[in-house]
């Protein structure tokens, strides 16, 4: 009897702790549920394992996400985009559920990655969005292949190689640029997210408006794991690479519709000029009161433009600089 009741009350232990587990992990598990008529594959591209969401039906828009974050932060564009849009969503080569190679780093490599991707789902005209190191990919997928690219959007950060662009790269506050080796792989191992609060909370207008909790956990995880801190290192290391490709690339203006969307209180229009440098038909918005992070800071405003931009017809380029002001537009 003392035996049955011991393997009782260490049986309600157990379900008292999954079920307090279970209340910690709900949000977290509802935050990736992905939207309905989506799906997450792995593909195998040139060797490269690339991990992808995908839904949607009609002319393919490809989201490219940044730093600190995977895939999952364009959950909240993917639906509305899928209505009218076959939509293609990656993690980077290193990051996500993507692998974690030794090398490949530089932008125009990831771009050849996703260009791949595309290619063996059976496309090839693509529009691509781009938020951070995703933008640099953006970039590099229209210049290596502009015939294949009918529109870009650009979302806050810059173009090495592009313009003054040495102004932002050696910038005192920006020193994660630099921050990369085995010492930096040392002192962050085991810290990953205090190291992360410093992009989520320092680059944003404000922090209580930027990414969401369960969404630090989410990019955290996905960061912590298998060599996942190492592999986003790589992005930062290979600027001077891409600074070379990227100088090179825009010898020649794109011809395609831009997009070019910043935060107030981040790039402003410093990316808005180096892509007037890159490209001869360039539309941008600085977003008031917004920091790096637009998706998160200024949903209401962002996901619009986007959706709007990729369902013009592109034939007009604006004269000016737009200023989202309390969910309104002015031409400055």
């Amino acid at each position: 009897m003392k035996n049955v009741a011991h393997m009782a009350a260490n049986l309600a232990k157990v379900g008292l702790a999954l079920v307090t587990l279970s209340a910690i992990a709900a949000p977290v598990a509802q935050a990736a549920r992905l939207p309905k008529g989506f799906t997450e594959q792995i593909a195998n591209v040139d060797g490269v394992k690339i991990n992808y969401k995908i839904g949607g039906k009609g002319p393919v828009v490809v989201l490219l996400h940044g730093y600190t974050q995977t895939s999952h932060m364009w959950i909240p564009l993917m639906p509305l985009l899928a209505t009218s849009h076959t939509v293609i969503a990656p993690d980077l080569r290193g990051a996500g559920g993507s692998e974690r190679t030794q090398s490949g780093y530089d932008k125009k490599t990831l771009a050849k990655d996703i260009r791949g991707l595309v290619r063996q789902l059976g496309f090839e005209k693509v529009s691509v969005v781009g938020h951070d190191i995703g933008l640099m990919v953006a970039y590099a997928y229209a210049a290596q292949y502009p015939d294949e690219v009918s529109k870009v959007v650009l979302m806050d950060a810059f173009l090495p190689g592009v313009g003054n662009w040495k102004d932002v790269w050696l910038l005192r506050d920006l020193w994660h640029f630099h921050f990369h080796g085995d010492t930096a792989l040392a002192l962050v191992k085991g810290r990953e997210r205090i190291y992360f609060e410093h992009f989520w909370n320092d680059f944003a207008a404000d922090k209580a408006k930027s990414v969401s909790e369960a969404d630090r956990r989410i990019y955290t995880a996905a960061y912590a794991r298998a060599d996942g801190m190492r592999a986003g290192f790589q992005y930062f290391k290979t600027f001077e690479q891409d600074a070379k490709d990227f100088a090179a690339f825009s010898a020649t203006k794109l011809p395609m519709p831009f997009l070019v969307l910043t935060g107030e209180k981040a790039s402003g229009t410093f990316l808005i000029d180096q892509a007037k440098i890159v490209a001869a038909n360039v539309s941008s918005t600085v977003v008031k009161n917004s920091g790096h992070w637009l998706m998160e800071e200024a949903t209401d405003q962002v996901i619009p433009a986007i959706v709007a931009f990729l369902a013009s017809d592109g034939s007009s380029s604006a004269t000016g600089i737009e200023l989202f002001v309390d969910g309104g537009m002015v031409q400055i």
